[in-house]
């Protein structure tokens, strides 16, 4: 007996019919490259995408330049966009993430890449994504130097993504922020705030709101308001380097303020003098919310001493809390409650680091101080 089978000849396979569609990745690329172009304005770029490498000149005038790199992604604040289809602002979001991290060194931003992980490549979804990574780098003053689309059916589905992101900035070696070396007992902490939850706790956010309360993401984000529930889930990150790195930066030439603890040196980019501000550490408050990320920057002999009453927490944490029963002590260590950067600095500098920052378009204040006779940890004044 025959088998008919052995004697067919299968049809020839494609890369597209298994899934991954060359022309519509390239036809994303083109999509994108306007966008790249808008952050070239940064000084040190040399080539465009396209190639195997982006390419980053060191900047001039450092006597000992030193290149801090961070990676992140945006977690599962991606579902939300997932599931409303709106991809315009998660970009702002990863980038948030990564410069926010370098700027707690005291390093400028320089350059950025994007690795964008698809089940299916769709140009303009690309594209969005795109628009918002590149007002993300536009606002932190970082160019996008290369990134990578990956379409991975049968891992993802169609309409499915995640992204991660790299940053590189740069500070001079005698300038770096040393948190645990710097800081001082009677050190004030200035908060800058935060309107959402950034890119953290999500988990959590999306079980106690649509799973546990049920509540659907185009209704109302709680009674009376005039956002809906995906606005706020979506609400993109402050980007806070451009204003770390202005309370960092040079006052300009002919200055006579006493050096700052980091920052460009004298004789470095941005003219002579230094900032009057003398900052002791930065903690950027993400995943961990103030107990993860302050005992981060401290010595192991003092503690932050932190008072929940001097800042107003967001609505949405509110609702959170309420939908979920999560009780205190789970909402402050999962959520930054309105708190995105810390900075320590000693008392006598905060009014002139508020007038710095509030030029800068922050609203910082001051929410504790660091004691002594601690083990490196939070301490809340309730």
């Amino acid at each position: 007996m025959t088998d008919e089978r052995s004697s067919a000849t299968p049809a020839p396979l494609t890369y597209a019919e298994a899934g991954v569609d060359i022309d519509a990745a390239d036809r994303a690329v083109d999509a994108m490259r306007d966008l790249v172009a808008s952050t070239a304005g940064r000084p040190g770029v040399l080539g465009a995408i396209g190639g195997f490498g982006g390419m980053f000149e060191v900047p001039t005038g450092y006597r000992r330049p030193v290149l801090v790199s961070s990676t992140d992604g945006v977690g599962t604040k991606m579902a939300v966009a997932m599931a409303t289809g709106r991809f315009g602002t998660v970009g702002i979001d990863l980038v948030a993430m990564c410069v926010d991290d370098l700027v707690c060194s005291g390093a400028s931003p320089l350059f950025f890449l994007d690795y964008q992980l698809l089940g299916k490549v769709d140009p303009a979804q690309v594209r969005e994504l795109m628009t918002g990574i590149a007002a993300g780098c536009r606002t932190a003053g970082a160019a996008i130097v290369g990134g990578e689309l990956a379409e991975h059916p049968g891992l993802l589905a169609p309409g499915e993504v995640d992204m991660a992101g790299f940053a590189v900035g740069i500070v001079e070696h005698d300038r770096i922020i040393d948190g645990p070396a710097r800081c001082r007992a009677g050190d004030a902490l200035l908060a800058l705030p935060s309107p959402g939850l950034r890119s953290n706790g999500y988990s959590l956010a999306r079980r106690a709101l649509l799973d546990t309360a049920g509540r659907p993401l185009d209704g109302p984000a709680w009674d009376g308001a005039s956002t809906t529930l995906a606005d706020e889930l979506l609400r993109p990150s402050v980007i806070y380097a451009p204003a770390v790195t202005g309370l960092l930066a040079d006052p300009g030439p002919g200055s006579d303020a006493a050096p700052a603890a980091a920052g460009p040196a004298p004789d470095g980019p941005g003219g002579e003098g230094a900032s009057p501000v003398r900052v002791h550490a930065i903690a950027h408050i993400t995943g961990g919310g103030l107990p993860g990320n302050l005992p981060r920057v401290l010595p192991s002999h003092l503690d932050a001493v932190v008072d929940p009453a001097r800042w107003e927490r967001p609505r949405i944490f509110r609702e959170i809390q309420a939908a979920g029963s999560v009780s205190e002590t789970e909402m402050r260590r999962v959520f930054n409650l309105g708190v995105g950067m810390v900075i320590v600095l000693p008392a006598d500098d905060v009014p002139d680091a508020i007038d710095i920052l509030a030029g800068l378009g922050q609203e910082p204040l001051v929410i504790g101080h660091l004691a002594e006779g601690g083990s490196g940890q939070v301490r809340f004044k309730d």
